[in-house]
C-alpha cells in the first residue's frame, strides 16, 4: 500500500539559502530536489527530501516578513525529524560543523534524540525510537 502523502511540510527562510542548502545536505542528510534562483541571486523556493519527506526553504524576503532566525531573538521553532540511526546521525552532523545543543539522551517517552542548530540557528531535533519501544 503507498504511504499517505506528506501533509505537513516546514517552510524555513534562510538569509543565505544556497549555503544552508549545502549546509543541510553535508550535516543532516538530506538530498537536494528542486531549486528555483531568482533574478536578483536569491533563491525564491528550493526542496530537500529526507527519506521521501519534504521540507522547503527560500531566501529571506522581508517585504512579507520572512526573515532568518538570526533576525529574531530567541527559537521561533523547531522542527522534528525521525532518522534510523540516531547517534550515527549526531556523529554525522557534529562533524559537518553542526552546532550541538542537546547531546543524544534516551527520553521517557520512547525516544533517543539529539538536538542540533544549522548555521543560521533553526532548531532541529532528530530521533529514533528506542528499540523497547518499537
Amino acid at each position: 500500500m503507498p504511504e499517505a502523502p506528506q501533509r505537513f511540510i516546514p517552510l524555513l527562510s534562510y538569509a543565505d539559502a544556497a549555503a544552508a542548502i549545502d549546509f543541510l545536505c553535508a550535516a543532516f542528510g538530506f538530498q537536494e530536489t528542486f531549486r528555483m534562483p531568482m533574478a536578483d541571486g536569491r533563491i525564491g523556493h528550493a526542496e530537500l527530501s529526507h527519506h521521501g519527506q519534504k521540507v522547503m526553504l527560500a531566501s529571506e524576503w522581508t517585504p512579507a516578513g520572512l526573515v532568518s532566525p538570526r533576525a529574531l531573538s530567541g527559537v521561533h521553532c523547531q522542527i522534528h525529524c525521525q532518522v534510523d540511526d540516531v547517534d550515527a546521525h549526531y556523529r554525522r552532523a557534529r562533524a559537518a560543523g553542526a552546532t550541538i545543543v542537546g547531546e543524544p539522551i534516551d527520553q521517557p517517552y520512547g525516544e533517543r534524540t539529539y538536538r542540533a542548530l544549522d548555521p543560521e540557528g533553526h532548531r532541529w531535533i532528530f530521533g529514533s525510537p528506542l528499540p523497547e519501544a518499537r
